[in-house]
């Protein structure tokens, strides 16, 4: 939310040092996430002098001027020299001192360049009132006294500069969603009188009754608890005084017509959203018949943006017996919006249900300033008050009569609760000794009625625009947040004879990301909500019965579910850095997915680590290119787990494009360890990668954290240093091309016993015409150790040989000499 200082301070004291002030607001609760400096809408504008002016030669209406602007206009000797600036308008002399856009200024109208008008050079412009954003005369200029400061910035001159504030309003405090709520807030923090935003203005009724005009109908006060309508007669609808106009700018909207201009007003001074209907386009006989009800599936409206939407059942709308008119806390109709043709506004002032406004809004991607405030919840007692104002203010502007009255259908009534506040308790819980009668006042500024019952214990009343103090431990919060949450001592925490330790699964964990790290990967974190083809995108099949958690009310239809995998939002993340020119990508995360169950009340949560590589490890070198990524890069690292984790019983088992059809044949695997399925790793398939905007190959892996604990263990076994040689013999076998190297290292650990020490494969070699077709020969070194002896040539070639005669025996090898 934007918010105007020069706009705040008519209704409350803002410190001179706005650093300190937004450094107080963070303290406080309120995020600031940018301080912009305003001039009335415009920059570069400052007060020069017409020393000269003569007609245009090729112009009957114009005329070339020659404009002092004190010390800013001087030549490339730095010699003052007049600017010349060619001008179109009529009101002006020679002497007279007016406001002028220098070159590079910024205007309503746009930026100032130098240019030639009817062959003529002009350096600037003379301005005039629209020129600047103001109501006024299009064609004369704006004429300052003649005790006008020569030279000084305009805006500063007319008192228009600003200082607004970005302010992030987080979702439980509706009230400060406008000027009065945040004029409210600030006079809680520095303890100082707020004035009442709407004082002063009076309410004249002089037209028809306003129930003889309109009715209205709620069908349903859960999607509507309140609805009031106003009706304002011959109003006459044109472009906004300056100071209405400048007061919705600086909010961060666009000034309309006075009539909308006064509604948007309305909406940030006191948080009402509002909407103006042109009276006579939704009146039918002269009554208008106002029904509040849920849209048809199907129905269509067009919005006063320009685009017709499709509404579903979960909308609601405001309409006539005929036909909806506008979709109730969004936005209004393009049809019956207020026009210069428009004499006769039904001023519409409701609260409608956060939950529908903000389906509504999400689901149709029309996110509005009345939405944002509806889905936080619009206060239903001040409405009246609201509307009163308005209407008043519309009178004033437009000169308009409103009608006597106000058509209310409140069915659903918010009432102020009561809490205790019980000071002794405040103190335990804060750890900050506040004074009661400072908390006492401290509630009181936010608006709470707060009366003593019995010694040091009161009786809060919660007023109805603060929902978010339900329980007494928010009034603690309240209390301390604006006693200044910096003043509570620092203490430790209490535990005698206890002595803290990670867990079991905390330790498992730090040790995974410590491996991680050590393995050249970068943490990183993704949405958990999820896009609900994502899982059909990658091409991966969830386990048999888990379903997709579906969300009520989700942020937009690209995050309507829960995540199931965490490869998805890596993918996106290699796809963003991708387009953004980093091509080495080496990320991991671990985080929660989730799967719903048939029967089960609530969804099923597990904890995942995953991990996306891309590019290459390093950039090209002087003397040798850097190697792409690969299948076995992602089997490397999960070789470093498996060895920091001490993994019992670890293997690795080949999948096949059935079992993993996201991955690519052939370069996929599943990783087992204490009897257990641990995860999967592989290169994913080119459809996968490309499904989600990523230049393949990419490499991953997942693994499940909980089964990981379970059998993970840092003890290991330790040998003994060998004392006697080893003796190191080389073997091929010629095998079918469906033997796996994994089948011969079990067969050859097998028959080898206690003496054969190791066994490693250092050569594969496939010729169809001397090994024949569908073979291949696998050649490992083997060594023969003994663990109490040399051992002798005979017992070396007696342990090779049984080696080898069950090795063929097991897999139909035949030894290559």
């Amino acid at each position: 939310m934007k918010v105007s200082l020069k706009w705040l301070s008519q209704y409350v004291d803002v410190p001179a040092d706005t650093k300190a002030l937004c450094d107080k607001l963070d303290l406080t609760g309120t995020g600031v996430e940018g301080v912009e400096e305003r001039a009335g809408g415009f920059t570069g504008v400052y007060i020069g002098e017409i020393v000269g002016k003569v007609p245009h030669p090729n112009s009957d209406h114009m005329f070339i001027t020659q404009v002092n602007v004190g010390e800013r206009n001087v030549n490339a000797q730095g010699e003052p020299e007049p600017l010349q600036i060619v001008c179109g308008a009529q009101n002006f002399n020679e002497g007279d001192r007016v406001p002028v856009a220098m070159i590079g200024a910024e205007l309503p109208v746009g930026k100032i360049k130098k240019s030639k008008l009817r062959g003529e050079v002009s350096m600037g412009m003379n301005c005039g009132p629209r020129d600047l954003g103001f109501e006024g005369d299009n064609y004369g200029l704006i004429i300052l006294p003649e005790d006008a400061p020569l030279g000084m910035d305009y805006a500063q001159y007319a008192g228009l500069s600003d200082r607004v504030l970005d302010l992030e309003i987080t979702p439980n405090r509706p009230d400060c969603l406008s000027m009065e709520g945040m004029a409210r807030e600030m006079g809680a923090m520095y303890r100082v009188p707020v004035k009442d935003a709407t004082e002063g203005f009076e309410l004249v009724e002089s037209a028809p009754a306003t129930d003889s005009l309109v009715e209205v109908e709620v069908a349903d006060a859960s999607r509507c608890p309140r609805y009031t309508a106003r009706v304002i007669r011959n109003v006459k609808v044109g472009p906004s005084p300056e100071w209405l106009a400048e007061r919705i700018t600086a909010a961060g909207a666009r000034p309309i017509n006075n009539v909308v201009d006064i509604t948007n007003y309305v909406l940030f001074l006191l948080g009402q959203p509002l909407h103006a209907f042109d009276f006579d386009k939704v009146a039918a006989s002269g009554k208008a018949h106002i029904v509040v009800r849920a849209a048809e599936d199907g129905e269509k409206l067009t919005t006063l943006d320009g685009e017709e939407r499709e509404l579903t059942n979960d909308m609601t709308v405001i309409a006539t017996p005929e036909r909806a008119i506008a979709l109730a806390g969004v936005m209004g109709g393009l049809e019956t919006e207020v026009s210069e043709e428009t004499t006769t506004v039904l001023l519409e002032a409701a609260t409608f249900s956060p939950a529908h406004t903000s389906r509504t809004s999400r689901n149709l991607g029309l996110i509005s300033e009345s939405s944002m405030r509806y889905e936080r919840r619009v206060d239903n007692a001040t409405i009246a008050r609201n509307a009163d104002f308005a209407a008043a203010l519309i009178a004033q502007v437009c000169g308009g009569e409103v009608s006597e009255g106000l058509v209310d259908q409140w069915l659903q009534k918010t009432e102020p609760h009561t809490l205790t506040y019980r000071h002794d308790r405040c103190r335990q819980m804060m750890g900050a000794d506040i004074p009661a009668e400072e908390a006492v006042d401290i509630l009181e500024r936010l608006g709470c009625a707060v009366a003593l019952s019995q010694d040091e214990t009161y009786t809060v009343s919660v007023p109805t625009f603060r929902p978010d103090l339900e329980r007494e431990i928010d009034l603690y919060e309240e209390a301390l947040r604006l006693y200044g949450m910096e003043k509570v001592p620092g203490t430790l925490p209490g535990g005698r004879g206890r002595i803290g330790k990670r867990t079991w699964e905390e330790q498992v964990t730090a040790k995974l990301h410590l491996t991680m790290r050590a393995s050249g990967v970068n943490e990183t974190q993704t949405y958990a909500f999820a896009n609900p083809t994502d899982m059909e995108r990658l091409r991966m099949v969830p386990a048999e019965g888990e379903e997709a958690v579906e969300l009520i009310n989700p942020i937009n239809a690209d995050q309507s579910v829960m995540r199931q995998s965490l490869i998805p939002g890596l993918l996106r993340s290699v796809a963003y850095n991708q387009n953004h020119g980093v091509a080495n990508i080496q990320l991991y995360e671990v985080g929660n997915v989730f799967a719903a169950h048939e029967g089960r009340k609530l969804p099923r949560q597990r904890t995942k680590i995953a991990c996306v590589l891309a590019g290459a490890m390093t950039a090209d070198g002087w003397n040798v290119a850097a190697r792409p990524f690969d299948f076995f890069d992602g089997k490397g690292i999960l070789e470093n787990i498996v060895r920091e984790l001490a993994l019992p019983k670890a293997r690795f088992k080949a999948l096949d494009a059935e079992a993993a059809p996201f991955l690519q044949p052939g370069r996929a695997a599943e990783l087992q360890a204490g009897g257990a399925q641990v995860g999967w790793v592989g290169e994913i398939h080119p459809l996968a990668a490309d499904a989600f905007e990523a230049n393949a190959p990419v490499v991953a892996f997942e693994l499940d954290l909980e089964t990981l604990v379970k059998v993970a263990r840092f003890e290991r076994e330790t040998e003994a240093v060998p004392e006697f040689p080893p003796a190191s013999i080389d073997v091929a076998f010629v095998v079918d091309e469906a033997v796996t190297c994994e089948r011969l290292m079990q067969c050859m650990t097998s028959a080898g016993g206690k003496l054969l020490g190791s066994a490693h494969l250092f050569d594969v070699y496939r010729d169809e015409e001397r090994l024949g077709a569908g073979k291949k020969s696998m050649a490992f070194a083997l060594e023969y150790r003994a663990a109490d002896h040399t051992l002798s040539g005979e017992e070396i070639e007696k342990a090779h040989n049984r080696l080898v005669k069950k090795v063929c025996a097991a897999t139909g090898a035949e030894v290559r000499s």
